[in-house]
């Protein structure tokens, strides 16, 4: 019954008859209307809130969402040597909508224990950082962090606050460290507190977590990315050949 309720509540959003930032009905009204348990309907605003069609708010109920179109995030086109080497951004891959980077760079860092072991950095070795914000039409979509070998980096354009065309990966490969193989580790998980700020998320949205490594040819790892996407703002595209 739950489904049949998120059905029929997403049938009168298409309709019109409830626009983005409007209130839709609370659970009792809706519980009361199909003859279930408040429970029940819970269920189903929240099945809306995870399918990324109403949000949350702490004391008021649930509200229609602004529709947006999923980012297509082409896992393998998007990290194409033509790509990156032409001078092109990676995001231009995936989406051709306008995208707003906030970059910070947070210079020498001591990095967390499992990235320093897959940068192969000693005890003592610092990796240098870089921090972004995307977003598409207003929404934050996406945080990262990128982790690249200090005593590799240092002095170099990786280091400046733009890093020119082709971004970091057009740099290593200047610098003669070219990334030939990408290795990406998913995970769906509840987001901290800080991701949640920095994504606007409402409490019941999950994150998709993309740990990617990239590697020369010689298999030396050389930058670890650390992302937070949005669930709902991101499709996962993978096309490779059989």
């Amino acid at each position: 019954m739950f489904r049949q309720i998120a059905d029929d509540l997403q049938a009168a959003i298409d309709a019109g008859q409830y626009g983005p930032g409007d209130r839709l009905p609370g659970e009792n009204p809706l519980a009361a209307e199909y003859g279930v348990a408040a429970m029940t309907a819970r269920q189903a605003l929240r099945t809306l809130a995870t399918e990324g069609v109403a949000e949350s708010r702490k004391g008021a109920g649930f509200f229609v969402l602004a529709s947006f179109t999923p980012i297509r995030r082409r896992g393998v086109a998007r990290l194409a040597r033509e790509n990156w080497a032409s001078g092109a951004s990676i995001f231009s891959a995936d989406d051709s909508r306008d995208l707003t980077v906030e970059s910070r760079v947070l210079g020498p860092v001591t990095p967390p224990g499992k990235i320093a072991d897959v940068l192969d950095l000693g005890k003592d070795e610092h990796a240098f950082a870089r921090y972004r914000r995307h977003i598409v039409e207003g929404r934050p979509v996406l945080i990262s962090t990128s982790y690249l070998p200090l005593a590799l980096v240092e002095g170099t354009a990786i280091t400046e606050a733009d890093t020119g065309p082709g971004g970091i990966y057009a740099r290593l490969a200047d610098l003669g460290f070219a990334p030939a193989r990408f290795r990406e580790e998913i995970q769906v998980r509840t987001p901290s507190d800080d991701e949640r700020a920095a994504l606007n998320l409402s409490g019941s949205t999950p994150v998709i977590k993309v740990c990617r490594t990239a590697y020369t040819d010689e298999g030396r790892a050389v930058e670890l990315n650390e992302m937070t996407l949005d669930s709902q703002a991101y499709v996962l595209e993978y096309d490779f050949d059989a």
